[in-house]
């Protein structure tokens, strides 16, 4: 008789055991954080101690991209596994946005889910909801849940967009259904106050845009009404996110996890939590990363206590690079000081310079990542397919085109290989693209012009072509296409292949 229990006993073990072999998984995704705006990266003016305590136990790559240089479709990007520049409408969402992400469609937390884990997201979420746009009062979906997260938490859109509500799962929490919530691009009503009529109400001004509806003393872009009791105070973000992670942590901590943590710091507007106030020198954009921080901290020390940090592999990032006045007069420009936020490269979120998409990026796993700093070119686009290989999973053929297995790379061994080559994009299909190629770096800008942001939104003319050699000029101050012309050529049909081919990954 016992005989006869020994292969049924081994059909129950297995699949623990095979799940119990697998990695957690966590990416803290920053909201505009420069290269520069970390100590661990160079930054003087202020210390990011929690965010230097991961590089010092892992990876930190001086080549860590995301693959667009504004949220939306470094999102659509990093959970697709696929360049946003292939769907379209995958610019940066409105308020009442339709989900950009179908159903079906593979994503790196429906991967993972495949293969055991659970799986959720917490944060700014921006990547629509609905179809074909929110119901607010009702069922939020297709959303997250459709696309293989067990669960989430969210500040649906972005916050200095409508509307200040919380979405867990698929409704708007705490909505009180005798005062609906209305959500449009109209104003409601001539009386419905705004930036405009009511300026003077404001405890945080606005520089351009941001001045339709006003919630917090703060005006964004926008209308909405009702819902009262779901709104939340912008000053708490941060904690309730925090504490909606441990709380999900905890619940998950017997299985393998995978956590999408989406931090709003430092995106505008930059409204910290009071105790965080002042703590930087820098005014509002410099406390939002002191919160940042602490964030990083609070997730590390749930994993210690939880004895996880060695079976738990973390990685920080931000969805683009830095902006400095992008709507709100918060003295982002006046107290900057010595502070480079970009570190030593040009431009920033919303242009193709190195600035807008070369990010902080560590990797973090105590006991199997090695620690030092490496110089492979990796991206969060390649984040699916590197988790699919740490979790055993396969990516389906029609899914994830454009991601690749850094998982080496990523692990920080010796001889592994980074990217051969990365394309870039601003926000949306408009013709604008960088691709970096080894050391060599061709911007392409069909509508011949860009952004300026390495202090304040200024839109310019620029030649279509450009060219660089980030070896001798990591700044990109000085285009050489007209003495490589061969080398350009190279690029421009290898980045005309990439985008007509419809994937990059065979």
């Amino acid at each position: 008789m016992i005989r006869n229990w020994i292969p049924l006993l081994c059909l129950l073990v297995a699949p623990a055991t095979a799940l119990a072999d697998k990695p957690n998984l966590i990416v803290i995704m920053a909201d505009d954080l420069g290269y520069g705006d970390v100590s661990c990266n160079g930054a003087t003016s202020f210390q990011t101690p929690n965010i230097d305590r991961l590089a010092a136990q892992g990876q930190r790559f001086t080549s860590g991209y995301c693959s667009a240089s504004t949220c939306t479709p470094t999102r659509y990007s990093f959970l697709t596994g696929t360049y946003a520049f292939r769907e379209k409408g995958t610019g940066i969402a409105p308020p009442n946005s339709p989900s950009l992400i179908r159903p079906g469609t593979p994503t790196i937390a429906s991967v993972l889910h495949n293969v055991g884990y659970a799986t959720a997201v917490i944060g700014k979420w921006h990547l629509g909801l609905g179809d074909p746009k929110p119901d607010w009062n009702g069922d939020l979906k297709p959303g997250p849940l459709e696309i293989g997260f067990d669960h989430c938490f969210l500040l649906p859109t972005t916050n200095d967009r409508v509307p200040q509500v919380y979405v867990q799962d698929h409704r708007v929490l705490n909505l009180d259904p005798a005062d609906p919530l209305w959500v449009g691009d109209k104003s409601p009503s001539p009386d419905h106050p705004t930036g405009i009529s009511h300026r003077d109400t404001l405890t945080m001004d606005w520089s351009h845009g941001h001045n339709s509806t006003i919630h917090n003393g703060i005006s964004r872009i926008g209308f909405y009404t009702g819902g009262h009791a779901a709104r939340f105070r912008d000053q708490d973000l941060s904690d309730r996110w925090v504490a909606e992670s441990k709380t999900w942590i905890t619940s998950n901590q017997d299985k393998p996890f995978f956590l999408f943590f989406a931090s709003h710091d430092l995106h505008v507007p930059r409204a910290v939590h009071e105790r965080f106030v002042g703590t930087s020198g820098l005014g509002p954009r410099g406390d939002a990363i002191i919160e940042l921080d602490w964030c990083v901290g609070e997730l590390m020390n749930t994993l210690d206590e939880l004895k996880l940090a060695e079976k738990t592999m973390v990685v920080f990032c931000s969805d683009n690079g830095p902006v400095l006045d992008d709507g709100y007069k918060d003295d982002a420009i006046e107290k900057l000081g010595s502070h480079r936020p970009a570190g030593p490269y040009r431009g920033g979120k919303y242009n193709i310079f190195e600035g807008g998409t070369r990010t902080p990026m560590i990797t973090r796993w105590p006991g199997t990542i090695s620690v030092g700093v490496s110089d492979k070119m990796v991206c969060t686009i390649d984040l699916a397919a590197s988790f699919a290989k740490l979790a055993g999973a396969t990516l389906p053929s029609d899914g994830c085109l454009d991601s690749f297995d850094l998982s080496a790379a990523f692990m920080g061994k010796p001889d592994a290989e980074g990217r051969e080559y990365l394309v870039q994009q601003d926000n949306g299909q408009n013709g604008t693209y960088g691709l970096r190629e080894g050391n060599w770096k061709l911007l392409r800008h069909d509508v011949g012009k860009t952004h300026n942001t390495e202090l304040k939104l200024e839109r310019r003319k620029i030649d279509q072509f450009q060219l660089y050699d980030l070896s001798s000029d990591p700044g990109e101050r000085t285009d050489v296409i007209a003495d490589n012309p061969e080398i350009a050529a190279q690029l421009k049909k290898r980045l005309a292949s990439v985008i007509e081919r419809g994937r990059s990954r065979d």
